[in-house]
């Protein structure tokens, strides 16, 4: 992954959540935008691409948002590397399969940030967690990642 697009990536999935995140919150619910962001550009770039642009952006989300360092860092990477394999398993042409990946690693991502909370004993449960934030977040960046699929192939159509 070449340095330009790798800050580009980056720089713009951070503004987009510090900006527009709390902007289009419906409900209390605030997208994870960086997860639909990784997941997207693993998909095409692979699981290495992923993983790093996962890790950059944990990192200045946890730097952003406070709490444990490296707590955001570890779960997107993960998604990253995980979401960068899917190529070799499904068929990503698909729009079902990006906009699945995006919900699953959603979830997945909530998942792991609490597994690793519960090393700073998290006093939350987690099916309050799962049903309040994580589902709902869930729902919100599958349409968001819908939608990013939407523009380029309604501008290729124009």
């Amino acid at each position: 992954m070449r340095l330009p697009l790798f800050l580009l990536t980056v720089g713009g999935g951070t503004f987009v959540q510090c900006v527009l995140g709390p902007a289009v919150s419906i409900g209390g619910v605030v997208p994870d935008i960086p997860v639909v962001v990784v997941v997207l550009l693993a998909l095409r770039r692979g699981s290495e691409a992923g993983c790093l642009v996962g890790f950059a952006l944990g990192v200045i989300q946890d730097v952003l948002a406070g709490g444990p360092l490296g707590l955001h860092a570890v779960s997107k990477a993960l998604i990253g590397f995980v979401a960068g394999d899917l190529p070799r398993l499904f068929l990503v042409s698909r729009p079902l399969v990006p906009v699945t990946a995006a919900l699953l690693a959603t979830v997945a991502d909530g998942t792991i940030r609490f597994a690793l909370l519960q090393l700073f004993h998290y006093p939350a449960p987690f099916g309050e967690l799962l049903s309040r934030v994580i589902v709902p977040q869930a729902g919100y960046n599958a349409a968001l990642a819908t939608v990013a699929l939407a523009v380029p192939a309604i501008r290729a159509r124009a």
